[in-house]
């Protein structure tokens, strides 16, 4: 079976993609992160293996892996855009102190999205789910 990695280098060939060192670090870094990084934090991860590389080559390249259908861009309110590599269905539980993101499965549900569709006229096109709440770090120190 092909590994995520080996499925996304044929999807970025297939739309003509070249695969530079540092797209291919973006990429890896991506599909192996469970955490949402932000353009800053894959930043300070890679500049070091690639000193010349830019916050705005991260970005650039970050938007090739959106337009390719590679990766799924986060927005939060004020708070930075945040990305995540795995596009299977799921939800996402956001720490309100510390910012973390976490997956987690529940089952899909399309009565929502038809309930929005007949309710609103829309076409739905998705259905995104945050929960809010304190994660098991920062819990400790909300107690005192």
């Amino acid at each position: 079976m092909e590994s995520r990695f080996e499925q996304a280098l044929e999807k970025l060939k297939t739309t003509g993609v070249r695969m530079t060192p540092q797209r291919h670090a973006i990429l890896s870094f991506l599909l192996d992160s469970v955490d949402h990084p932000s353009a800053d934090e894959i930043y300070k991860a890679l500049v070091p293996r690639f000193p010349s590389m830019s916050v705005a080559t991260i970005y650039n390249n970050l938007r090739v892996f959106i337009d390719s259908g590679l990766v799924r861009e986060l927005t939060y309110g004020d708070s930075s855009s945040r990305f995540d590599a795995d596009l299977s269905d799921h939800y996402h539980a956001q720490c309100r102190v510390c910012g973390k993101i976490v997956d987690f499965s529940y089952p899909l549900l399309p009565e929502v999205e038809q309930a929005a569709a007949c309710e609103t006229g829309f076409q739905i096109e998705g259905l995104r789910l945050e929960v809010y709440g304190i994660c098991p770090a920062c819990k400790p120190a909300m107690t005192h």
